[in-house]
């Protein structure tokens, strides 16, 4: 069955952003530097991350270091700059950093929000005759290897009776899998936002399933071990850790204003924005990493294990650091509401 292929003016300003990082390309460079003085703190990325949060809540005013970011199209790739010492601190879900750690990379998760899963969803296109997630037998997954979206792919299967053998699994980085997903080359995409918001606003698919309740809703702040042993950076990730929570706060009375900046740097839609903003990021409440928190990401690292998928036993919480928890409450704090716009 033919499927119409996505409008141009809502595929094009995407397909530019991650042209740069397409495939498996690590990262998009000359992502620009904010900031003044000796010391550079070089911060990775992902598409309407953290420069876009602090820079519409003006977090990145009256930086007394200098941040150089780097874009990158998801975790994985990430976290191998922050393993080469490229990056020293970066942006991820929940699920890279167990596959980095399950690969000994020399990562420490130093931060973590708590949000809802109503974002990471498995998408089917609107003509699919795909009904619920038991469907998925025998048909074709894109998704990015090591990413959150592999995870909430194989808990969701699991949900569902089935496991990630039951499926053809096409691992696929983000611009890729979008293309793959609407030119109907795979039957279904397992992703987060703003991809997520971005198909549904554009009338290209819907939601078969999503993680909530399936899946533990953190994401992290990642650093590289160097950095965090060097006092004057260990001070700057320090501060900019503070900035993001402030960000994020500032988000909760702000989703408008920030998806329109998020919209005017990314090329995307307002409205995709908007969506993604309510759905997703605005829901996001900074967490301790504390000991609930290893072990939920523990129970991802086994998963893995047992699939084979990591080739090692994992003892995440030797991949943490708490020094910057400060009187944040317990990962298990209840995210933010989502509208699920």
């Amino acid at each position: 069955m033919r499927r119409r292929l996505v409008p141009a003016a809502l595929l094009l300003p995407l397909a530019l952003l991650l042209s740069a990082c397409g495939g498996n390309s690590s990262a998009s460079t000359g992502g620009g530097t904010d900031g003044s003085g000796s010391l550079t703190l070089s911060v990775g990325d992902q598409k309407g991350g953290s420069e876009a949060i602090l820079r519409a809540a003006g977090e990145l005013k009256n930086l007394d270091y200098k941040i150089k970011w780097s874009t990158f199209t998801s975790g994985p790739p990430l976290l191998e700059a922050v393993n080469a010492k490229a990056v020293d601190i970066g942006g991820v879900g929940n699920t890279p950093p167990v596959f980095a750690a399950g690969a000994n990379s020399k990562i420490t998760v130093v931060s973590a929000w708590h949000g809802t899963s109503q974002g990471d969803a498995i998408l089917v296109p609107n003509d699919s005759k795909l009904s619920k997630p038991q469907d998925l037998k025998g048909r074709s997954v894109a998704v990015a290897q090591g990413s959150s979206a592999n995870h909430q792919l194989v808990a969701s299967l699991k949900r569902a009776g089935l496991s990630l053998s039951d499926v053809k699994v096409k691992y696929l980085q983000p611009a890729d899998a979008l293309a793959a997903f609407t030119s109907g080359k795979v039957d279904a995409w397992a992703v987060w936002d703003p991809y997520t918001s971005q198909v549904l606003k554009g009338g290209q698919g819907r939601i078969l399933t999503t993680g909530e309740g399936i899946t533990n809703g953190l994401t992290f702040q990642v650093a590289a071990p160097g950095a965090l042993k060097d006092a004057k950076k260990s001070a700057a990730v320090k501060d900019y850790l503070q900035r993001l929570q402030r960000a994020y706060r500032w988000v909760y009375d702000h989703e408008e204003d920030w998806a329109k900046v998020w919209a005017k740097e990314t090329g995307l839609p307002e409205d995709v924005a908007l969506a993604a903003v309510k759905r997703t990021y605005a829901t996001r409440v900074a967490v301790a990493v504390d000991k609930p928190l290893i072990a939920s990401e523990q129970q991802i690292a086994d998963t893995f294990t047992q699939l084979k998928l990591i080739p090692r036993k994992v003892d995440f919480g030797a991949f943490t650091d708490s020094r910057y928890n400060g009187d944040l409450p317990p990962s298990t704090t209840a995210p933010r509401p989502s509208d699920g716009s």
